[in-house]
């Protein structure tokens, strides 16, 4: 094992999905994802010849496939989109949770960044949402201070209500509110998140009032990140980027069978953007 990584892991685990209207739709599957502080990155896959940082092979982590300029390091530009939608940048660790390529292939519904102070405590949570088919990048950029009054930061438990500003997916439509609950990594990570109607301005508590419409929850568990746990990802999961694009099409294709309206992108609409 790589002793010099003190907070990079692998987390395993099972993500759900359930559509509640206007038609019923569940799945779940199971799934790893890396949790990679990005001032280990250089490190984070030594003592594995199948797994590489900046260069091809089986698995690797590419810059390119992540937020902001690739040109930028990521720690900085995840820091950047931290400061120009806050004004405020933090000054501890960035870490991130999500998929590397496999067999040379790399697609990641979203990818997480946790900006901790240099206290470790979490001051902004970035999401980045790829949409499928466009394969258009957006970010959500969340901070302790726009946090539901209802939040628990203080035990690592945080929560937000906000508008959704993406089209992520052609059966959904973009009229709603998202209520996060994230749980600060540990050696259990919960992410759950509430599609509602969207139902005006947020109340004084932050709950957008409307009805749930969808939800997703992703529960994993921690595992040291070391050579071992890496050839077992490898093994028990081969495709596992291959499995999230086609767990995609086929989710889709089962909700086009149960005829559950369509939502046109909204740049393909008239005044619309995207």
């Amino acid at each position: 094992m790589n002793t010099s990584l003190r907070h990079s892991a692998v987390y395993r685990g099972r993500v759900r999905h359930r559509r509640l209207a206007p038609k019923a739709h569940a799945f779940d599957y199971d799934l790893f994802m890396l949790y990679l502080d990005l001032d280990e990155l250089p490190q984070v896959f030594d003592g594995s010849r199948l797994w590489s940082v900046g260069r091809g092979n089986v698995c690797s982590f590419r810059r390119e496939d992540y937020l902001g300029d690739a040109a930028v390091p990521l720690k900085q530009a995840v820091l950047d989109r931290v400061q120009e939608a806050t004004g405020v940048r933090p000054d501890g660790p960035v870490r991130m949770l999500t998929q590397v390529r496999m067999f040379g292939f790399v697609f990641n519904p979203v990818s997480f960044y946790y900006c901790f102070d240099r206290d470790e405590r979490l001051t902004a949570f970035v999401a980045e949402i790829t949409n499928t088919p466009w394969n258009q990048r957006h970010s959500y950029v969340l901070t302790r201070e726009g946090e539901d009054a209802d939040a628990d930061a203080s035990a690592g438990k945080h929560r937000w209500t906000f508008a959704k500003d993406f089209h992520v997916s052609p059966f959904m439509g973009m009229d709603q509110d998202y209520v996060w609950h994230v749980h600060e990594p540990g050696e259990r990570l919960f992410v759950h998140m509430d599609n509602l109607e969207a139902s005006g301005p947020h109340g004084a508590d932050g709950s957008g009032g409307g009805r749930r419409l969808f939800d997703a929850t992703l529960s994993m568990e921690r595992e040291a990140l070391s050579p071992r746990a890496l050839r077992r990802c490898l093994t028990s999961h081969p495709f596992m980027t291959f499995k999230v694009v086609l767990g995609i099409y086929w989710q889709a294709l089962r909700l086009f069978l149960k005829r559950t309206p369509f939502h046109t992108h909204p740049s393909k609409i008239a005044g619309g953007v995207s």
